[in-house]
């Protein structure tokens, strides 16, 4: 074993070193003067030849040669080696035996692990040889805190250099492996810098390989040593040439890099792909035998799955395709489970922790109501609002997920249930994602309730007689309210005397009580935090909750992630409205699209241009929106009347401008995506999309039904410049559907789960290895999670404990939607 002096006083060079910019002026003469020095004292004690050779080879590299970057990542290097010495350098030396292509291979593939005695998988990352402090810090960037986390760093990929091949087999640009001995190497001029050539060769023929920017790899490459080199030959003039390959000396030990299915992980600044490897290849072998398998046995026979520690050994360092395959469907079987076990957990502690209340429904209230408005209820709203009425007069609590198209009357239903909680004497709340949308609703809500009974006002509170015993009251709730009004509504709400609260998250703070809480109304529910829907179910004893949203997300995904909820779907737009023509337009045709606003304005229509969304930041977007609405008002349309709408701007702003729009004062209104939902001027027919390549599907198509909503036909204009090929799939699928669903399972298809919701689903455990497109492993996971929650809902039985476990570790309490 090296001597802890020896190891300590390269170390404080190293990071003296690393805190100077890898500047190589440490030490007085370089880093290379005192690595020749030390490194004889160092060598004579190591009991390893593998080590041994391997601290050669990098105390020989070269550090003087080596740019910045070489160097950051050689001192890398040298302190997960002092590490490794420190622990385990006394190792013995494996038995040498003859190398064959055929134990390379075997070599290359074999999975062979240690079963740790000691040690915890919740133990923090720096548990595992060769991680630092410093590397620490890099991993936790990615996520990674804990060993269990680092366990669970899947690749998101492999390259396969499993095709081992000699020189004579070698193919044009395909992935393969050669094993050969070093004739030459040397530094030469590539491409403006220093780089390295070698010559190698095997039994049938020689090739030459080329390294940029890497001299110390000359030195590094002793001549007639054997190495693996693995990548995709080019031809040049007539002969193969490898440039810049993967790739690592047979006495390494197991081969890591090369010959093989070789994983590629996620990175960030300060951790590089070869260090990666090696540290998790370590990592895998050392702790993945800790990995208790936690999935019912009887699961995992029925649907032939591996056992957990192999699958996660497998998933990084496969031994072939048929493996790694067997090793995702073994972990992403895991993820839906845990999902389907934590949704429906969460159904049950909300229906069965407490009883609920049932609404005593006034149906003559009720007919009145529907009487009243200028439309009838198409079949699918009707059909919705009696599956609504037959929860809100069961003792258990309402949990019910309405979607429906924009348009298509989600707002007339959810209004119907509020009037029929306020008659049985609770109160009703709708809580939107944006003051927009919440001052939408409120606007909305009154104007049918008009129609119903004598508005007046009274500061705050819209009030109508005549549709209740007593006067109706509504009030809106915003961030925007000032400090003495908010106070005047909070009263209100806490004594009663407020039936319906519309608002946005400003409903759910602390301060604001409610008297008896009835019903709970989330609109845009995927826009909300686990926390803000829990802190509403939480105003009042179990109130009844109704989701809704525009966004269609497809029936598979829904039962994935809502699971806890009941479905309730309105297919069908009202009778009228007109399918919104919609066309992708090139570049070259942008000013006649311009041409085109110009004559619906001159028809006394109106337009919206979004601006893209440059990154996920309000303050970029407010700037692009500012920028684009002074160019169109300056050069395109000097003569028209423009508006500009952003998430920046306060409230009272928002409405001015949207008031202005709506009572035809402006011509065209540039906006953020913050109109996505919640505005309704039935006079625009045009919706112009700057950079639609940026956005998916579900999100154009809520773009789109911002207009069509009025008696003229309405049109859908996206321009895109330069689109990638998802981009232009994206364009052409929704120039041709209007069907949101269809587009959402093609979003789902093309973009995955992440993307399709803009953010990860808050609250819901991560899925590293399920894709939700995969519908029969997530229905076989979904049918063992309700095989299993029918014999034993609470895990309760001993041999469910290592689930239990697992589940509280997936689900953490404060992540509970319930």
């Amino acid at each position: 074993m090296i001597s802890p002096g020896n190891a300590q006083a390269l170390r404080k060079i190293l990071e003296y070193e690393q805190k100077k910019g890898y500047a190589d002026s440490t030490v007085i003469g370089g880093l290379d003067r005192f690595l020749q020095n030390w490194s004889g004292a160092a060598l004579s004690s190591i009991n390893s030849p593998a080590l041994a050779g391997k601290l050669r080879r990098m105390t020989a590299a070269g550090y003087a040669d080596m740019d910045c970057a070489q160097r950051q990542q050689w001192v890398e290097d040298m302190l997960a080696l002092l590490d490794r010495l420190e622990a385990d350098g006394d190792r013995p030396a494996p038995a040498s035996s003859a190398v064959t292509k055929a134990t390379v291979v075997a070599k290359a593939t074999r999975q062979g692990w240690t079963a740790p005695t000691a040690g915890s998988l919740d133990a923090p990352v720096t548990a595992v040889a060769g991680i630092s402090a410093a590397l620490a810090a890099r991993f936790a960037k990615l996520g990674v805190k804990t060993v269990r986390d680092l366990l669970y760093f899947f690749p998101h990929r492999h390259l396969d250099y499993s095709q081992v091949k000699s020189i004579s087999q070698l193919e044009e640009g395909q992935e393969q492996t050669i094993i050969a001995n070093v004739w030459q190497a040397q530094v030469v001029p590539l491409g403006g810098r220093k780089g390295t050539e070698a010559i190698v060769g095997d039994e049938t023929g020689n090739v030459r390989v080329v390294w940029f920017n890497q001299p110390y790899l000359a030195r590094t490459l002793s001549m007639n040593s054997r190495i693996v080199i693995s990548g995709r030959p080019s031809l040049f003039r007539g002969r193969f040439v490898f440039e810049s390959p993967e790739w690592e000396a047979l006495e390494d030990g197991g081969l890591v890099h090369t010959a093989r299915l070789v994983p590629v992980y996620s990175l960030t600044q300060g951790l590089r792909p070869r260090q990666v490897r090696k540290l998790m290849k370590a990592a895998v072998e050392r702790w993945s035998g800790l990995a208790a398998d936690f999935l019912p046995a009887g699961a995992r026979k029925r649907h032939d799955l591996m056992e957990l520690p192999l699958a996660i050994r497998q998933a990084h360092y496969p031994d072939d395709s048929a493996a790694k395959d067997r090793a995702r469907t073994r972990l992403a079987f895991d993820e839906l489970f845990l999902l389907q076990l934590g949704v429906m957990g969460r159904r049950r502690d909300w229906q069965q922790g407490q009883q609920g209340t049932p609404l005593d429904i006034d149906r003559p209230l009720l007919d009145a109501f529907l009487g009243s408005l200028p439309f009838r209820l198409t079949a699918a709203q009707d059909k919705v609002l009696s599956e609504i009425i037959g929860d809100l007069r069961k003792p258990q609590p309402m949990c019910r997920l309405l979607q429906g198209e924009v348009g298509s009357g989600k707002t007339v239903v959810a209004t119907a249930a509020l009037l029929l909680a306020a008659a049985s004497g609770c109160q009703g709340a709708l809580m939107a994602p944006t003051e927009i949308l919440a001052e939408q609703h409120f606007s909305t809500i009154n104007k049918l309730l008009a129609a119903m009974g004598q508005p007046s006002v009274d500061g705050q509170v819209r009030s109508y007689s005549g549709i209740l015993p007593r006067p109706l009251r509504v009030v809106l709730l915003t961030g925007d309210v000032s400090q003495a009004r908010k106070q005047e509504v909070k009263r209100g709400i806490a004594s009663g005397e407020v039936d319906l609260v519309i608002g946005t998250h400003a409903i759910i703070q602390k301060e604001v009580e409610f008297h008896r809480l009835g019903l709970a109304v989330v609109d845009e529910q995927h826009r909300f935090g686990v926390g803000q829907r829990s802190a509403l179910r939480q105003k009042g004893s179990n109130p009844h909750l109704l989701v809704m949203t525009a966004t269609p997300i497809p029936r598979t995904l829904a039962l994935t992630l809502y699971g806890d909820l009941d479905l309730s779907i309105i297919d069908e737009l009202p009778p009228g409205r007109q399918p919104v023509k919609t066309k992708w337009v090139q570049p070259s045709q942008r000013y006649s699209a311009y041409n085109f606003i110009r004559r619906q304005v001159a028809a006394g229509r109106q337009a919206f241009v979004i601006c893209p969304l440059v990154e996920e930041s309000e303050a970029v977007a407010a700037q692009a929106a500012v920028a684009e609405h002074q160019r169109l008002c300056r050069d395109i349309f000097p003569d028209l009347r423009l508006g500009l709408l952003h998430g920046r701007m306060s409230s009272a702003e928002k409405d001015g401008v949207m008031n202005e729009f709506r009572s035809g004062t402006l011509d065209i209104l540039v906006a953020t995506p913050v109109i996505e939902v919640g505005i309704d001027v039935p006079n625009a027919t045009v919706m112009m999309v700057e950079s639609a390549e940026r956005f998916g599907l579900s999100q154009l198509h809520q773009f789109r039904g911002r207009v069509g909503r009025g008696q003229e036909q309405s049109y859908c204009m996206l321009l895109s410049e330069n689109p990638s090929e998802v981009g232009r799939q994206r364009l052409d699928i929704i120039e041709r559907t209007q069907d949101g669903f269809a587009l959402a399972e093609e979003d789902l298809r093309l973009r995955g789960p992440g993307e399709f919701f803009g953010t990860r689903q808050s609250g819901l455990p991560d899925l590293r290895m399920a894709r939700l497109s995969d519908i029969a492993l997530l229905e076989a996971a979904r049918s063992e999670a309700v095989r299993l929650f029918e014999d034993d809902p609470g895990l309760q039985s001993p041999e469910h404990r290592l689930l239990a476990g697992e589940l509280a570790r997936a689900w953490p309490r404060a992540a509970e939607w319930s």
